[in-house]
């Protein structure tokens, strides 16, 4: 009896000190978990784009106007561009502006910045057309994109590529940084390219400039799948856009503060710049969520909130672009971004600045 007795009391122990061997690691795994969920978005000033929080991504495409759909575009006159640009830096607004592409109108950006001594730096795109079809998860690609169409695409990025290197070291007081690839990532998109073809693109720019590079996507992309580029980038340029999301402007920056997060905590180790984030001020998809009111908001919260993080932000955008989206819907949401409308005239947010 005192035998079983002894057996009995090891046995408890030893089951006792696992019970409590798993309780401390259940809670250093909580530990852990609720470490990882408060990492600090806030950077070091170090980390800002050109030492600023403060940018604007920037197209300059008037009524009538338009970039190559297939038969030409039509561009901005220098004359044009040039009003453009003073109307962004007055008073210092905004001493940066995002270009989407390399192609003649951003060109012209460039040369004209520098022939008129404007104090504004630019970071240069670099447009990659569809290398794969993602017409099962594109809405808007009703069939696949030919063979013939992808390859001629992968030929017209090398070009682009290229040229984009070409006018970085032309330009490099005017260019602080080059973007590979906007929105080529996602599933959603129609301009889809494999991630170790990107990954290769930026190497290659890298090697040849001396500007640091990055390529733009959704934040939930960068979360779920952009360790493997994150390496390889100089900094994660991610797009967060709550009104997209069905939120609206009351729960519009912490939506945007939680997106942020869930990219700091997978890549804890990475420099952040938001390189799209904006609110519609007409949208027949968003009904009342948009509004120049809540764009006004946002637009203060917003870059209030990067100037303490130390996180550039690029606001989207300068102008409205109606040239975007469904020509037969007017009030599609792609068209009402702008700061400005596409008259050049400035829209609530703006009017203190341009009385």
């Amino acid at each position: 009896m005192k035998q079983r007795n002894v057996k009995y009391l090891v046995f408890a122990g030893v089951a006792l000190l696992a019970i409590s061997l798993a309780s401390c690691k259940n809670k250093n795994k909580k530990l852990q978990d609720k470490k990882a969920v408060s990492m600090e978005i806030n950077q070091e000033k170090s980390d800002l784009l050109n030492g600023t929080s403060r940018a604007v991504a920037y197209s300059g495409f008037r009524s009538g106007q338009h970039p190559d759909r297939g038969n030409g575009a039509v561009n901005p006159s220098d004359a044009e561009i040039l009003e453009d640009l003073q109307i962004i830096s007055k008073d210092s607004l905004f001493n940066m502006i995002r270009l989407y592409d390399s192609g003649e109108n951003s060109q012209s950006v460039l040369r004209i910045i520098k022939e008129n001594k404007l104090n504004i730096k630019v970071m240069l795109g670099v447009w990659l057309k569809a290398e794969l079809s993602a017409h099962e998860t594109c809405s808007w690609l009703t069939e696949p994109i030919a063979q013939e169409v992808l390859d001629k695409n992968s030929i017209a990025n090398q070009k682009e590529i290229d040229t984009g290197i070409l006018l970085a070291n032309e330009y490099p007081e005017i260019v602080i940084a080059v973007n590979v690839g906007n929105e080529a990532l996602v599933e959603w998109n129609d301009h889809k390219v494999d991630t170790d073809s990107i990954i290769s693109y930026v190497q290659k720019v890298q090697k040849e400039i001396k500007q640091p590079v990055t390529v733009a996507d959704n934040y939930e992309w960068w979360a779920a799948h952009g360790q493997k580029l994150a390496k390889t980038v100089d900094f994660v340029a991610i797009h967060v856009y709550p009104v997209w999301e069905g939120k609206d402007i009351d729960e519009a920056m912490s939506y945007t503060i939680e997106n942020v997060q869930k990219v700091r905590n997978a890549l804890p180790d990475s420099k952040l710049v938001i390189t799209e984030a904006g609110w519609a001020t007409v949208a027949s998809e968003f009904g009342e969520r948009a509004s120049e009111e809540k764009q006004e908001k946002y637009y203060h919260d917003l870059l209030k909130w990067s100037k303490e993080m130390n996180i550039t932000t690029f606001f989207f955008e300068a102008f409205d672009e109606d040239w975007k989206g469904e020509t037969a819907n007017p009030l599609g949401a792609e068209k009402h971004w702008g700061l400005f409308t596409v008259d050049r005239k400035p829209k609530k947010v703006m009017e203190d600045f341009y009385k």
